[in-house]
């Protein structure tokens, strides 16, 4: 949607083509269902002549196809790429020649190629000659204020030059900066790399969080004093686990790349082994926190506040505050959450009670957890009137009842 948005606004005709008829008619009735969409932006690209349609015919008549399906990870934590070979397939069903098709979610190197291009020539029109082909990673990053779709550099490559060429000239009507790469493996080991770096940092830092607690360091003061280096060093923060759609995802498409090469990557599944461990040692602080004043897990009233991967979105795509959840839940917890951005939640199937009152739900509560640190939250509110507080975000201030992660 943040691409529809962006090319409508330069003048293009666009249609979401979508198999889910909640989210078409949502879409056309000007309801926006995401984080980075308006209600007032979806109307004005109505007004423009946007639509979403069920009919998979509307892509006989695009001059662009651009793919932007989920690539989770199945039940063994393999890539699974159904929805690319879904929708692939109803592309190369309504492929007119000469029309460009963009790939961009995330994937392995080769998946363009290998996977993409023999469905889209089961059509009969060849890559490169009947129609162009290419991949372009998405970049967006929810909630963030700076940075959207139009000025982030976009890198794309094509299965030739003329098919990178064309899909260069379609993103710069929209785009400020489009970075060409040789190629599609190159485009996508590009997506894979950048949040892989992220995720090795990540876990780097969780792992110090927890040795750091145990030599008696603060290690966020360390971090803030690490930080002033005006070169060499990028700050990141520990935190209840990783997050989203990226982070928690991607780098297990680059260890499965590297695997079916006959040996494991062992720098990813490490740091995949450390932040997967994240949401269990909270627990275990829960625990211990609880202990030091006389009280059990099992039948304390434990807050949860903010339970979406990342402050300020709606957004609960592989949240750490799920795994917490279900541990303390395991263990008896009276388990309540509040978020302003999430109306419901369950765990397991299970509904969770949600608390409106901050100042009266962190009073109440046994101990307060901060899972994500939402702008709505009054920080002062949970440092004075908190009876036990677990800050896993770094953003309290420590006292006799406030302890950071």
């Amino acid at each position: 949607m943040p691409l529809a948005k962006e090319a409508a606004a330069a003048g293009l005709r666009v249609v979401g083509f979508e198999v889910d008829p909640a989210k078409v008619e949502a879409l056309n009735a000007g309801r926006s269902y995401i984080d980075d969409l308006t209600d007032a932006d979806l109307d004005h690209m109505l007004a423009g002549g946007f639509r979403a349609t069920l009919d998979e015919s509307v892509l006989a008549a695009s001059r662009t196809i651009v793919i932007c399906v989920p690539t989770p990870l199945d039940e063994d934590h393999r890539p699974d790429l159904s929805a690319v070979e879904g929708a692939t397939a109803t592309v190369a069903r309504n492929l007119s020649a000469g029309a460009l098709v963009v790939l961009e979610s995330t994937t392995w190197p080769g998946t363009t190629d290998e996977v993409a291009r023999p469905i889209l020539e089961a059509s009969g029109l060849a890559a490169g000659t009947g129609f162009h082909l290419a991949f372009s990673p998405e970049r967006i990053d929810p909630g963030n204020p700076k940075y959207g779709l139009r000025n982030t550099p976009k890198v794309v490559g094509g299965y030739t030059a003329a098919c990178r060429d064309r899909a260069v000239g379609f993103y710069s009507q929209f785009v400020e900066q489009v970075v060409p790469v040789s190629g599609t493996r190159e485009a996508e080991m590009a997506k894979l790399l950048e949040n892989t770096y992220r995720h090795v940092n990540i876990a780097l830092v969780n792992e110090m969080a927890i040795f750091c607690d145990e030599l008696g360091v603060n290690l966020w003061e360390s971090i803030e004093a690490a930080a002033t280096k005006p070169f060499g060093f990028q700050k990141f923060l520990p935190g209840p686990g990783v997050g989203g759609h990226c982070i928690p995802v991607d780098p297990s498409y680059l260890s499965y790349t590297v695997r079916k090469l006959g040996y494991p990557f062992r720098f990813v599944e490490l740091a995949q082994e450390i932040n997967e461990r994240m949401p269990s040692y909270v627990v275990a602080r829960v625990q211990r926190l609880l202990n030091r004043h006389r009280k059990a897990v099992n039948g304390a009233k434990v807050l949860l506040l903010g339970v979406t991967y990342k402050p300020d979105i709606a957004d609960e795509r592989e949240t750490p505050a799920l795994p917490v959840a279900r541990a303390l839940l395991e263990l008896g917890a009276d388990l309540v959450f509040a978020d302003p951005h999430v109306r419901e939640w369950r765990v397991d199937g299970v509904e969770v009670p949600r608390e409106e009152d901050l100042h009266r739900a962190v009073a109440e509560a046994d101990v307060t957890l901060l899972l994500q640190q939402h702008a709505a939250f009054d920080l002062t509110t949970i440092e004075d009137h908190g009876r036990l507080v677990l800050d896993t975000r770094g953003v309290l201030a420590e006292g006799e009842r406030v302890e950071r992660l």
